[in-house]
């Protein structure tokens, strides 16, 4: 950054990141239609990053670093992942590859002269999808969704020649997963037909295989020329060998495509000297590439290694560098979101880069577009590294006489005053629910995929019953069926449509807890961030009443990764009465189910573990792993509250708080004999 950032600043512009990189998450993963490039993306996922190392404090848990892809929204049937389809962390420089290694070395605690050997490879340009066989045959697709939960797209898959139906000699349960893509000449040849039969034509070849992967019809898949091709697994009855290259090879000997371009590398000037070669060479490769994925070759080290919540700690995505034009900026639209954030848009005179033609670009917000003195009618210089719309990068005629842009102080939905909070950069409208733009987006929030899912309750139908005065607040929601008479006369509305969305509506009576507290819209709140505070409150009652308690910020501050930014909105939020009461009248409609974990449940589950002073076997990044798989908290100060101190050589006053406080402390000899117990059960 180019000027030092205060720590509030610093929490504000993370909130900020965390917020804006989900909706283009949403976005990219589940519409298939970005309105940011993978520049731009990158950009503000490496700005995450950064700020992150530099206020470690801060760290959310809804960071971009923990979230991954978005919940499906088509009309596809949703499947669960058997394990988790995880991302992966970019890196955009030499130095970042040489971190990378570097930290792989120091989790594993091994010195820094040892030896670590990566695959490298081409990271294709396609859409995520995973292909299930049991006892040889392929019985699921899926595409990735959001990482957890996908769409099921088996019929659309059986079309794909380079996807074999049965497999010999393999695993009983196997797990595929890979990339499906469109090469750029089919992506091309297909937009001429497209064109001549007046259908749509696709931004680029990404867009092109989402869009004819996830059809309802697998006819229409059948006609779109799609390739797939493997770069790992998922569920496995048993190992395919030893190293990520052997499996790789044993997954080509099945039948299903591997790239030739994955390679061992036993240097990291080796993979840099991949990379450099693999980007020579980028032009001329017959599908789209976006840089060079490295992976730890040892699969006992990545099974050491883990994951966080967004991406495997063993795997990194090594970007390239985007491509630039110039255009001109035609006009500034502004955008009210579900928060009441007014966005400005810029509309482009369309331009091609890269083979790809671009018309708009998110300008982030007032500041941004002051940084770099846009005004309409000025030149402007673009990037893009993969998608639609593209970073302004530079103001070619910033010193040219022309009239200033004036961003509104009004909001252009409901004309209720827009302002920017102390320390914030975004202009909000106050007008909350009684702004169009915030009742239809934060109701469209709460039933979506990623919050309570009602199937059949849309954007249409949402908008419909606004205006009808039926639905104002999501309690709303569950008192619909008091207008079924009205509704099966209106247009478009029949009695089976009309039944089949009051079952789904009544089906969500007992929503999943986290699922419902992510609904609510609270501020800085997302999904993970959700689940982590009902795994240590269990509900949302419980949770507002610590909310409410004397040291309630003190008190969802100790979660684990819930920093002061988060548990100040949590606190706020239930400190309203206005939102009390949209709580309380929707708690009367309907009985969340208190939050179950899925760690391993152990005598440890819902305890409290400090680790203090220096690990000699491992690092504490894997002590805190292991202590997360049994069920329990590693939080990082001793209280009363604390059940456990790990002390290592060196401990020093967390040692002696836990000593006056009375709270059991062992060694990490001790503790590696609990794990190694609790985990060979």
């Amino acid at each position: 950054m180019a000027e030092p950032l205060s720590e509030a600043e610093a929490a504000n512009r993370l909130m900020r990141l965390a917020k804006e990189i989900a909706r283009h998450d949403r976005l990219y993963h589940d519409a298939d239609a970005p309105e940011i490039s993978d520049a731009d993306y990158d950009a503000l996922v490496r700005e995450n990053r950064e700020l992150e190392a530099r206020f470690p404090q801060l760290v959310r848990t809804d960071s971009p670093s923990k979230r991954l892809g978005a919940a499906p929204t088509s009309a596809l049937a949703k499947v669960t992942h058997a394990r988790p389809m995880l991302s992966l962390d970019n890196a955009f420089s030499a130095e970042e590859v040489e971190e990378f290694v570097a930290r792989v070395k120091r989790f594993l605690n091994l010195p820094g002269d040892a030896f670590v050997a990566f695959t490298a490879e081409p990271k294709i340009d396609g859409l995520s999808c995973s292909l299930r066989y049991e006892n040889g045959e392929l019985v699921l697709a899926a595409t990735r969704g959001d990482g957890t939960v996908g769409e099921d797209v088996t019929a659309n898959v059986r079309t794909i020649s380079d996807v074999p139906q049965q497999i010999a000699n393999a695993p009983d349960v196997l797990e595929v997963r890979g990339e499906v893509y469109m090469s750029k000449a089919a992506f091309e040849a297909l937009n001429e037909r497209q064109e001549a039969a007046g259908g749509k034509i696709f931004a680029n070849p990404r867009n092109a295989a989402a869009g004819s992967l996830r059809q309802k019809d697998p006819g229409i898949t059948a006609a779109r020329p799609l390739r797939f091709l493997a770069h790992g697994w998922g569920e496995l009855s048993e190992p395919l060998g030893e190293t990520q290259l052997d499996a790789m090879k044993r997954i080509e000997g099945f039948g299903i495509p591997v790239t030739d371009l994955l390679v061992r590398c036993d240097s990291v000037e080796e993979m840099l000297a991949h990379y450099r070669a693999i980007e020579k060479a980028r032009a001329d490769l017959p599908f789209d590439i976006d840089g060079i994925v490295y992976k730890v070759d040892r699969l006992d080290y990545q099974e050491r290694l883990g994951q966080v919540a967004r991406a495997p700690r063993w795997g990194l995505a090594h970007k390239f560098p985007a491509e630039k034009a110039e255009t001109t900026l035609e006009a500034i639209d502004i955008q009210v979101g579900r928060t009441g954030k007014l966005t400005p848009v810029g509309r482009l005179t369309p331009v091609g880069v890269g083979g790809v033609i671009v018309a708009n670009v998110t300008l982030h917000n007032r500041d941004e577009i002051e940084r770099l003195g846009l005004r309409i009618g000025d030149r402007v210089r673009i990037q893009r590294a993969g998608d639609v719309i593209p970073q302004v990068v530079e103001n070619l005629t910033r010193d040219e006489k022309r009239e200033p842009y004036v961003f509104p102080d009004h909001c252009p939905e409901c004309d209720s005053e827009a302002v920017a909070e102390e320390g914030e950069v975004d202009v909000r409208c106050t007008g909350g629910l009684i702004c169009p733009a915030q009742r239809f987006e934060r109701l469209r929030h709460f039933v979506s995929r990623g919050a309570l899912d009602i199937e059949g309750l849309g954007e249409k139908s949402i908008a419909e019953f606004i205006e009808l005065g039926w639905l104002n607040s999501p309690a709303d929601i569950f008192r619909l069926h008091v207008h079924r008479a009205e509704l099966v006369q209106r247009e478009g509305w029949k009695e089976k449509s009309v039944d089949n969305l009051l079952a789904a509506i009544e089906a969500k009576r007992q929503p999943d807890g986290p699922r419902l507290l992510f609904g609510l819209g609270i501020r800085h709140v997302g999904i993970v961030t959700a689940r982590d505070l009902l795994k240590c409150f269990g509900t949302i009652e419980e949770l507002r009443r610590a909310a409410l308690s004397e040291g309630g910020e003190e008190e969802l501050s100790s979660v684990q990764g819930v920093g002061p930014v988060v548990a100040e909105a949590v606190h706020d939020f239930f400190h309203e009465p206005h939102n009390r009461e949209v709580l309380d009248d929707l708690l009367s409609e309907v009985s969340p189910q208190p939050f179950v974990s899925d760690a391993k449940q152990t005598e440890w589950s819902g305890k409290t573990i400090v680790f203090t002073g220096s690990l000699e076997t491992m690092s504490r990044d894997e002590a805190k792993a292991q202590a997360e798989r049994l069920g329990a908290r590693a939080a990082g100060s001793v209280s009363a509250k604390t059940d456990l101190v790990v002390a290592g050589p060196g401990a020093g006053s967390k040692l002696k708080k836990a000593e006056e406080l009375g709270v059991r402390v062992i060694d990490e000899a001790e503790w590696a004999r609990i794990v190694s117990a609790l985990f060979s059960e």
